[in-house]
């Protein structure tokens, strides 16, 4: 009596517990589609009395004073324009999506260039991001370095549809973002140094490898005729269905460092491919010779990437006046 009666309890709690979660769920949609409703009445507003639509309109203060004397707070001059701003951005209501709360929403009107703006919007549905993870990914302009590895239909295509892992060049980002190791730029660290800050901020450097992998080992040992030989972090990737593995260097990647990588991955191929697709490698330093590169993965086969990673968030300017050529 005792086990049917604990097991009612847990039973009435799951419920409990999921009716909260759909209440929550309910409430944040129609809150999104009230501040939709709110900022078509503004916009309307100001077409029909031919008001300034800019930052500057009196109306919107007016219309802040007066909002928050009747219904109270949640009408600040900010809150409005957002609401304005949401109208502008989303005129279909139907492109709104159910699954993004308003503070989502909020996030994503900073965002000036719509095909970023859908991008980010897709990921978080796709990837179920927090708020703070949608924030650090638009700060860190991931779509801009996505869209740099891409042509101007595979450009939009990333807008439409969020970033889709179909084959290994998916993965890979050119530069990646470090910002969160908060390592000082002109601070003389070593690989092992990076390695650690690294493990100590897993979750976040998983975030910024993207969605699919998971963290097997760190300093993976190889021996090979009583030589040893360690690789700094192994990740196998749920998607792709393989290894992936990372070296982490100081400076120049250089054509040895490439050699090394296609040491590891023949040896994963022979002997860690349990039924797995064959493994990837990536080199990440802080910069490259291209041309050296070009020459050193000349005739390789294996799926081997050499990118550049950077301590500090890259430049805005620079990256999107990149994309735009592009396109």
């Amino acid at each position: 009596m005792e086990i049917k009666y604990n097991l009612l309890i847990k039973n009435i709690g799951r419920i409990l517990e999921e009716g909260r979660r759909e209440a929550i769920r309910s409430v944040n949609q129609i809150l999104v589609q009230t501040y939709w409703e709110i900022g078509k009445q503004i916009v309307e507003y100001e077409q029909k009395g031919k008001e300034k639509a800019e930052y500057g309109s009196k109306l919107l203060d007016t219309l802040s004073k007066d909002l928050k004397l009747r219904y109270g707070k949640g009408f600040s001059r900010r809150n409005i324009l957002d609401m304005r701003r949401f109208y502008h951005c989303y005129k279909i209501r139907q492109t709104v999506s159910a699954k993004l709360s308003w503070s989502y929403y909020v996030e994503l009107l900073s965002v000036e260039d719509n095909l970023a703006r859908n991008f980010y919007e897709k990921q978080c549905i796709n990837e179920k991001w927090s708020v703070r993870e949608l924030r650090r990914q638009k700060n860190s302009l991931l779509f801009e370095r996505i869209a740099l590895s891409k042509d101007k239909q595979g450009v939009l295509d990333l807008s439409r549809k969020g970033q889709l892992i179909e084959k290994p060049e998916d993965l890979i980002k050119d530069p990646y973002v470090l910002e969160f190791l908060k390592i000082p730029e002109n601070y003389k660290y070593s690989e092992r140094d990076l390695e650690q800050k690294i493990i100590d901020n897993l979750q976040m450097f998983l975030l910024e490898l993207g969605k699919g992998f998971t963290f097997v080992s760190r300093q993976y040992r190889i021996t090979l005729d009583n030589n040893h030989f360690y690789i700094d972090l192994v990740f196998y990737h749920r998607i792709l269905k393989c290894f992936v593995l990372i070296d982490l260097k100081i400076g120049k990647v250089t054509h040895q460092d490439v050699g090394q990588m296609n040491l590891y991955l023949n040896y994963f191929k022979k002997e860690e491919n349990n039924g797995d697709n064959f493994p990837i490698g990536i080199i990440l330093g802080t910069e490259n010779d291209k041309l050296i590169v070009e020459y050193a993965l000349g005739g390789i086969t294996n799926k081997l990437f050499v990118s550049k990673y950077k301590l500090y968030l890259p430049d805005k300017e620079e990256l999107e006046r990149e994309v735009r050529k592009l396109l």
